[in-house]
């Protein structure tokens, strides 16, 4: 566990002097997205005078439970999930409603009965996310003639961002009938699995693919290293669109090899510190927090390249 003492912490409730304590469970390192992201929390943490008792779960719920077992026996004040995958969690987040510490749930969401298991979420729109690279595709292909074969790589299997990215995207391409998506395969949102699913899908339909919407940027370069391999053309043979934004992407851009890039923001740290203030100061906090997000394409990549912070 990393644990990030803090000399003075200004509480927004009546006693200013409260020191707080937030334990803070992370989901993994599988991407530049997530190496961030992490990044904005621990930074975030440190100026804002917060305690932060950090774990990193590795891609395993199993190791999430641990972790949030452990900050109830350390009687942290505020409870941060960014979970691994969206169902699983109703059991886990009854155990912190009986020890009384408030929950935030970050980045992802979960699927649970009951809402008052946590206090607000704080993250992505992914749903719009998927619609936005939706829109992108159709202006992109207004005029060309179909059919039009999509390949779709997802991340991570029952994780929300998975579930919603599809199913945005779903609702705005199922519009033109003549837009089809070929193959739909999990690659995890890791670059290497990118790479080797790609290979896998090129082998099996070659030519026939027009498109891929990717669900993260790591993914989005795998493939096209499988692609450059295969002698195909990324962003010329075959349309990109990816999510997330990173500086990569951005590159892949200015050298017109990534289409699009639908924008997911992973320096939230500051706002994740701004609720944990308020919660402990005793405000109403809305149910769900969404930080607001661009889509950019190639026209506009280099001049934005130099303001990417990840």
């Amino acid at each position: 566990m990393e644990v990030m003492p803090q000399d003075t912490v200004l509480s927004e409730s009546q006693h200013s002097t409260q020191k707080i304590t937030l334990g803070y469970s992370q989901l993994g390192s599988e991407s530049d997205w997530r190496k961030a992201n992490t990044n904005s929390v621990k930074e975030s943490a440190k100026e804002a005078g917060i305690t932060l008792l950090f774990e990193n779960a590795e891609q395993s719920q199993e190791k999430q439970f641990e972790a949030i077992r452990s900050f109830i026996k350390q009687k942290v004040d505020v409870i941060a999930i960014a979970p691994v995958v969206q169902s699983g969690w109703e059991p886990i987040l009854q155990e912190v409603k009986q020890a009384g510490i408030p929950v935030i749930i970050a980045d992802r969401s979960v699927n649970v009965t009951d809402s008052s298991l946590y206090v607000t979420f704080i993250g992505s729109d992914f749903y719009d996310e998927g619609r936005k690279a939706g829109k992108y595709l159709l202006d992109k292909m207004k005029g060309r003639p179909g059919p039009i074969g999509i390949v779709e790589l997802q991340g991570t299997m029952d994780s929300s961002p998975t579930i919603e990215r599809k199913n945005g995207f779903r609702e705005i391409i199922d519009s033109r009938a003549d837009l089809k998506i070929l193959k739909t395969r999990s690659a995890n949102f890791t670059l290497e699995q990118g790479k080797k699913v790609m290979q896998s899908i090129i082998e099996e339909l070659g030519e026939d693919i027009d498109v891929l919407f990717s669900h993260n940027d790591d993914m989005a370069l795998g493939a096209i290293e499988a692609m450059e391999e295969a002698g195909l053309r990324p962003g010329i043979d075959i349309v990109i669109i990816s999510v997330d934004g990173t500086r990569k992407s951005f590159e892949m851009m200015v050298q017109g090899k990534i289409n699009a890039v639908v924008e997911c923001n992973p320096l939230l740290g500051m706002n994740l510190m701004q609720v944990v203030k308020e919660i402990m100061g005793g405000k109403n906090l809305p149910k769900r927090i969404v930080l607001p997000e661009s889509i950019f394409t190639q026209s506009i990549a280099e001049r934005e390249i130099n303001n990417r912070k990840y």
